[in-house]
């Protein structure tokens, strides 16, 4: 997959860095602004209880 889309970018070796750099920090985005916080209500460790007293 990752050489599939390194063979689709176009420019030279430095556009191509800076692309997939892009392309990366925008996958990265969208997980932490988007799906993260819309699957995190879901999850089953969700209602977690704190006991206990001073060590």
């Amino acid at each position: 997959m990752y050489v599939w889309i390194w063979r689709h970018l176009p420019g030279p070796l430095v556009v191509r860095l800076l692309q997939t750099l892009l392309l990366l920090t925008a996958v990265v985005a969208l997980l932490m602004l988007v799906v993260f916080p819309w699957i995190e209500p879901q999850l089953p460790w969700n209602d977690v209880t704190v006991t206990g007293g001073s060590g």
